[in-house]
C-alpha cells in the first residue's frame, strides 16, 4: 500500500467512534466540575482514602491548591473540547 493511499484512508473517515466521543464527554463533565466546584471532586475522593489515609479530612486542599485545581480544569476543559471538535 502506497503512502498517498494510507494519508487518503485515515483522512477518509467520515466520524469519530461513539464511544470515545461518550468518554470524552465523561471529561467533560468532570472538567466542568473541576472549574465550578473543585470541592465536589475533592468530597468523592476523599471517601476512597479511608483504608489509606488515617485522618482523610486533613488533606483538604488549601484555597491556592483548588486555584491550581480550577486551573488544570481549564486546561483539560480547552483539550477536552479540542478533542471532541476533531472527532465530529
Amino acid at each position: 500500500m502506497s503512502h498517498d493511499a494510507v494519508v487518503q484512508a485515515a483522512t477518509d473517515s467520515d466520524s469519530g467512534s461513539p464511544v470515545l466521543v461518550l468518554v470524552l464527554c465523561l471529561f467533560l463533565v468532570m472538567g466542568a466540575i473541576q472549574v465550578v466546584r473543585p470541592q465536589l471532586l475533592w468530597k468523592a475522593n476523599a471517601r476512597l482514602q479511608k483504608g489509606w489515609v488515617k485522618n482523610p479530612q486533613a488533606t483538604e486542599p488549601t484555597s491556592k491548591g483548588y486555584a491550581m485545581n480550577r486551573a488544570v480544569g481549564v486546561v483539560s476543559l480547552g483539550l477536552v473540547i479540542w478533542m471532541l471538535i476533531q472527532q465530529l
